[in-house]
């Protein structure tokens, strides 16, 4: 096979105040037309860095101070803005992390897919709209006809991740990079979209980097791995040698993460009054009933786990219980009293007792609000201190989270990475002082060591605070980690709810055998044999069939 992509003694810098610090460390990469190669590390490793400078690109106050990076023979490094233009949406393309940062809200998804093949003259606008649609379906979106007709928010994320993906290989690119395409997307949602971008790369026989924390993903997707630490190489090998033989100590210990198990706590008193109970809630998004008949308790210092593909109503429950979805049918009870449907109606108090945490850090924290005043706001408003107090308290919150408070109260979230913006997103909900926190999908956007350590600072509060925690999550993993119950949703339903330890041993409802099912493991033919197990002849079908 030919080199596509080769890249020479890559450095990059990072500049802070007046000084350039390195972030990528003389590192080299080749990719040959049809080849994966699977980018992974820790966050901080550079991956996304290197995945960004493949098409010549870095990110504003940063620069590639050494090295070359050759694409079809074309100096990207040296290349001009038309030379670039021309190149980039059409030969390389990219699939960010969040798509819902990276559309544009205002318009239609299929305008927005049909931009670049009409700019680079590769199809019409309207040929171009016939072949977004062919992509969808191949992409398993449903109403493939009609779903690039709405607007990026009236999707699921999931939904919006795939619609990237289609809006990637729009012009037929050569070298496609994704940048965690699949972090958004429950496992049986993953496994269409893994299933159906190797078949969309072996089809039109296009190289791709595939940057993932998701060790078990990447053991599917790439032909080679290479381990990035801190901007530096560690190693690079086949796939399978990788999984079977890593050879350095660090390779070694990604392979060995999600260690932290809590153990089953003991059987719930069923005298003991729940701290939040769902009872009987029936609620619509306009006239259409998208949760039926939902009930469960979340006791004292208990972690319920709600898990359940896109659409199976995790997050409209979550919405209840906050009062943001008032539920048609039924109520929400808080220590054995009613609230208030809505939030409207709620007083501060009630307000005060429940919090939430974010999945996408990166978009719950302002971006021009610093550290100390992101957390200090709720501890002005729900605990009514200021001046020295409020800035005593917000140091507490910090110290709480593990950050220093001297080195973090000033900074912004731009200045800070991904699991300490979520530490930041969870300071903000302590700030409140609640009994109950909502964890929507919180570590799903973050690498196996760092959602890690994430868990663990959760768990440690929970005990020190005796928190009550709904962990919204499609993470199985996730689940074994942290939960005491676990609730499992599908199509608005609760189909099965139970103790973790019932949960993990059959019989099972069919849907949770599914979900336990679809988990990747660390074996390259994982995918192949599942998607055989399940009746798929081709790989990546617009048919994947589902138990």
């Amino acid at each position: 096979m030919s080199t596509l992509l080769k890249i020479r003694g890559l450095k990059i810098e990072g500049r802070s105040d007046e000084t350039w610090n390195p972030i990528i460390n003389g590192v080299d990469l080749d990719l040959a037309k049809g080849e994966v190669l699977g980018l992974i590390g820790e966050s901080g490793a550079g991956k996304s860095t290197m995945g960004l400078a493949a098409m010549g690109y870095t990110r504003d106050g940063c620069r590639i101070s050494e090295g070359s990076v050759e694409f079809d023979g074309i100096d990207l490094v040296n290349a001009s803005a038309d030379v670039k233009r021309d190149l980039l949406g059409k030969r390389i393309a990219y699939v960010a992390q969040s798509a819902a940062a990276s559309f544009n809200p205002a318009h239609k998804i299929i305008d927005q897919h049909t931009e670049a093949p009409t700019q680079h003259n590769v199809m019409s606008k309207g040929e171009s709209a016939d072949d977004a649609m062919d992509l969808y379906e191949r992409l398993r979106l449903p109403n493939p006809q009609e779903i690039g007709f709405r607007y990026p928010h009236q999707v699921s994320g999931g939904q919006l991740q795939r619609a990237m993906t289609a809006m990637a290989m729009s012009c037929r690119p050569d070298l496609i990079i994704f940048d965690e395409p699949t972090t958004a997307l429950d496992v049986t949602t993953q496994i269409e979209v893994l299933a159906a971008i190797r078949k969309i790369v072996e089809d039109f026989d296009t190289a791709a980097i595939y940057i993932t924390h998701d060790l078990a993903v990447v053991a599917q997707m790439a032909d080679r791995i290479k381990v990035l630490l801190r901007g530096d190489e560690v190693e690079t090998a086949e796939t399978r040698e990788m999984l079977a033989n890593p050879q350095e100590d660090y390779t070694k210990s990604l392979w060995a993460v999600r260690s932290f198990q809590r153990p089953q706590k003991p059987a719930i008193n069923t005298s003991a009054t729940p701290v939040v109970s769902v009872r009987n809630v029936t609620a619509a998004y306009g006239k259409i009933d998208v949760l039926h008949d939902v009930s469960f308790d979340i006791h004292a210092g208990r972690t319920v786990a709600v898990v359940g593909e896109s659409g199976s109503g995790k997050s409209t429950a979550a919405r209840c219980i906050t009062g943001l979805l008032p539920p048609r049918i039924g109520h929400i009870e808080f220590d054995g009293q009613t609230l208030p449907l809505s939030y409207k109606q709620r007083n501060k108090d009630q307000l005060r007792q429940a919090q939430m945490i974010y999945q996408m850090a990166d978009t719950a924290l302002n971006p021009r609000v610093s550290i100390g005043e992101t957390i200090g706001r709720p501890v002005q408003f729900y605990m009514g201190l200021t001046g020295k107090d409020k800035r005593k308290r917000v140091n507490d919150l910090l110290e709480q989270i593990e950050l220093e408070p001297t080195e973090y109260f000033n900074r912004l979230p731009s200045e800070l990475s991904g699991g300490q913006k979520q530490r930041i997103g969870i300071a903000r909900a302590l700030a409140a002082e609640p009994k109950f926190i909502i964890c929507d999908e919180v570590t799903s956007a973050l690498d196996q060591l760092v959602a890690e350590g994430i868990l663990r600072l959760l768990a440690k509060l929970q005990d020190e605070l005796n928190l009550s925690y709904m962990f919204i999550t499609h993470d199985l993993a996730t689940v074994k980690s942290i939960a005491d119950e676990v609730v499992v949703m599908k199509d608005g339903k609760v189909v099965e709810q139970g103790s973790k330890d019932q949960m993990f041993q059959p019989p099972h409802h069919p849907y949770t055998d599914l979900l336990l099912s679809s988990v990747p493991e660390m074996d390259p033919d994982w995918l192949t044999n599942l998607l055989d197990q399940r009746g798929v002849d081709n790989i990546g079908d617009a048919a994947v069939k589902k138990m």
